[in-house]
C-alpha cells in the first residue's frame, strides 16, 4: 500500500507533514484556510494535485466548523463571498500549480451556480460544497491509476518492439502519492510498470535544492519495495552516456502545461529534456487534465516562483548517530556568507523535447505541426 499523504474523515483533515521526511512521519491538523495556506506556502504539502485538494479540504473544514458553530449566515450570498474570497486567497500560495487556480476556478463557479438556486441557504451552499471536495480526492486518485496505466502500456509498447520485457526509467523531484491523493502522476507510472513485473530499475534524482527526490521519491520506492537508485541531478547525463544503463524513459510530473504543450515543471526538468533528445531517450509528462491550461498560450506566459536564497546555500537534516527516538535537526550552512543566489522553483520545458505526455484519458502526442493538442481530451463538462 502506498503512502497517504492526505487524511480526510469526517470532516477532519491531517497531512503528513512533508518537511519531516523522510526522518519523522508525523500527521499534523490543517483546521482552516489559513492553515492550508501556510501549509502549501511552506512546502509541508507540495505537489500540485496534492496542493489543490488541500486547499479545497482546508476550506471544507473551515466551512464545517462555521455551521456546527451556528456560525454561518443563512444567506447564500454571503456564504457565497465567503467562500470566494477564501479561495482567491488560497490560489495565492503557489502561483505556478495549475491544478490550485483550476480548482479554485471551478468551485467558485459551482458556488456561483448554488447561489442563483431559487431556495438556496448558507448551509445548502456549504453542504454542496463539501460533497464536491470529499468527491475531488476520490477522483485524483482514480486519475492518477488510470495515469499509470496509459503511461505503462505506452512505454512497454515501444520497449517490446525493441525486444524488452522490462524497462529502466528515470525520474525527478516527487510525483507520488505524497505529492497526489495516492498512488501518483509519473511515479504512478513506474508504480504500474513495477505491478505489472515491467521494471527493471528506477533511477531518481535528488532535485536539489531542495532535495524531494532524494526524501520523498527515495522515501516512497524504499517503501514500495521498488528496485531503486538514487542519483545527484548533475549525474543525469553520466548515466544516459552508460550503454549498460539502458533507460528507456524519463518520466517527470507537471505543474502547469500551456496550451502548446510546453511544461512546467520542477526546476531540473528542462536539463533532462535536453539529455533526453541528445541520447535519444523518450521523454514523458505524466499530468492530470487539471493541470492543463488551455488559457496560457506557451511557456513563455507561466509565473516563475522564486523561493528563498537560504534554500541553496543551507542544508536541514538529523545529526547522524541519534539516541533513542530524539532527533535532532540541524541547518548546516553550504556556500560562502554573502553571495548572491537565484532560486527558480521551476523551469519551463519546450513541447518540441516532448514525446508525449500522459492523461487519465490517455496518451497525446505531437500533431503534424509540432504541438500538442489537448481539444480531445475535454468536454463540455470540463468546462463549467
Amino acid at each position: 500500500m502506498s503512502l497517504q499523504a492526505i487524511k480526510y474523515t469526517d470532516n477532519q483533515l491531517h497531512i503528513l507533514d512533508q518537511l519531516q521526511l523522510p526522518f519523522v512521519e508525523k500527521y499534523i491538523p490543517i483546521r482552516s484556510a489559513q492553515d492550508g495556506w501556510h501549509a502549501i506556502k511552506e512546502m509541508r504539502v507540495r505537489g500540485a494535485p496534492a496542493i489543490a485538494i488541500v486547499a479545497i479540504l482546508s476550506l471544507a473544514v473551515e466551512l464545517n466548523e462555521l455551521l456546527a458553530g451556528g456560525k454561518l449566515s443563512p444567506s447564500s450570498e454571503e456564504v457565497g463571498l465567503f467562500i470566494i474570497e477564501k479561495l482567491h486567497y488560497l490560489v495565492t500560495s503557489r502561483p505556478t500549480a495549475v491544478n490550485l487556480a483550476d480548482a479554485a476556478q471551478k468551485f467558485e463557479h459551482k458556488v456561483t451556480e448554488h447561489v442563483k438556486t431559487p431556495g438556496s441557504t448558507g448551509q445548502s451552499l456549504v453542504t454542496a460544497y463539501l460533497q464536491e471536495a470529499e468527491l475531488m480526492l476520490v477522483n485524483d486518485l482514480s486519475d492518477n491509476q488510470n495515469i499509470g496505466a496509459w503511461g505503462a502500456k505506452w512505454i512497454l509498447e515501444r520497449a517490446t518492439s525493441q525486444g524488452q520485457t522490462k524497462v529502466n526509467v528515470l525520474t525527478h523531484c516527487n510525483t507520488g502519492s505524497l505529492a497526489t491523493a495516492g498512488y501518483g502522476t509519473a511515479l504512478g507510472v513506474i508504480r504500474s510498470l513495477h505491478s505489472g513485473n515491467a521494471l527493471n530499475r528506477v533511477y531518481c534524482t535528488e532535485t536539489r535544492p531542495y532535495n524531494q527526490g532524494a526524501r520523498l521519491t527515495a522515501f516512497e520506492l524504499v517503501h514500495d519495495k521498488m528496485p531503486a537508485t538514487l542519483i545527484t541531478d548533475s549525474m543525469a547525463a553520466a548515466l544516459l552516456a552508460k550503454p549498460e544503463s539502458k533507460v528507456s524513459a524519463i518520466v517527470v510530473g507537471a505543474d502547469r502545461v500551456a496550451a502548446n504543450g510546453d511544461t512546467a515543471n520542477k526546476i531540473g526538468t528542462y536539463a533532462l529534456a535536453v539529455l533526453a533528445k541528445h541520447h535519444g531517450v523518450k521523454f514523458l509528462v505524466a499530468a492530470p487534465r487539471t493541470t492543463i491550461d488551455r488559457g496560457t498560450k506557451s511557456g513563455s506566459g507561466i509565473i516563475i516562483e522564486e523561493r528563498a536564497s537560504s534554500e541553496v546555500t543551507s542544508i536541514k537534516g538529523p545529526l547522524q548517530g541519534r539516541v533513542g527516538d530524539t532527533l535532532q535537526m540541524e541547518t548546516i550552512q553550504l556556500a560562502a556568507t554573502g553571495i548572491d543566489v537565484w532560486n527558480p522553483a521551476f523551469d519551463v520545458t519546450p513541447a518540441a523535447l516532448i514525446d508525449a505526455i500522459i492523461t487519465e484519458k490517455g496518451v497525446v502526442e505531437k500533431g503534424p505541426d509540432g504541438s500538442f493538442h489537448f481539444d480531445k481530451l475535454f468536454d463540455e463538462s470540463d468546462l463549467s
